[in-house]
């Protein structure tokens, strides 16, 4: 008798463990899957896929960055912040040659300050701040009509640091050398600022 009941607990013992059992290795697994697909989400895209037009109408790949970390800025040439163009080009000249470049793309979103034509804007950048850093054709970088770059740049989905939105002209978006966005910078704050600077030097 005390046999028979001895078996009658280590059955009850077993079944009553193996559900609790499988109920970890359940958790567990389902962990690991929403882990996984987490990781997938946030990977970082690169914006080495894009191809654009520069301002004399030529295909400029960003793929021919690689290696090299990028300030993008959107520009204006009728803009109270238009004199960073100086500050964009002493930034350009002290660091072109350490594996860095800077890339405009003038828009016409905020206030119509940019309504010329890319012919007139090469002209008035050259003339008035001697700019030598590449300038891309003029695009959107707001609204229906929003650029590819700039919906790469301002969405989570695509960039895999964070959703943004150009808040007026002179906005900076910092790229490393994998083409991954690294840091949104305010229109106000200047191209030689401390943080900006550190960015590019790496510390």
């Amino acid at each position: 008798m005390r046999i028979f009941m001895l078996l009658l607990m280590v059955c009850a013992v077993s079944c009553t463990s193996k559900p609790k059992e499988k109920a970890k290795e359940t958790a567990l697994h389902q962990e690991t899957t929403t882990k996984t697909t987490s990781e997938k989400t946030m990977e970082k895209g690169s914006i080495h896929q894009f191809t654009v037009k520069d301002i004399a109408g030529n295909v400029f790949k960003l793929a021919d960055l690689k290696g090299k970390k990028v300030l993008f800025v959107n520009t204006a040439s009728e803009c109270g912040l238009t004199p960073q163009y100086e500050v964009l080009q002493e930034v350009y000249d002290t660091y072109k040659d350490k594996n860095f470049t800077i890339i405009g793309f003038p828009a016409n979103n905020f206030g119509g300050q940019e309504p010329g034509s890319d012919q007139q804007i090469a002209k008035f950048c050259k003339a008035n701040y001697g700019v030598t850093f590449p300038m891309m054709s003029k695009i959107s970088v707001k609204g229906a009509d929003m650029h590819e770059v700039y919906k790469f740049l301002t969405q989570k989905s695509q960039n895999g640091l964070q959703d943004s939105e150009v808040a007026w002209n002179f906005q900076k978006y910092l790229v490393n050398a994998n083409g991954e966005l690294e840091k949104v910078v305010s229109p106000q704050t200047l191209p030689n600022d401390e943080s900006v600077l550190a960015w590019i030097e790496g510390k």
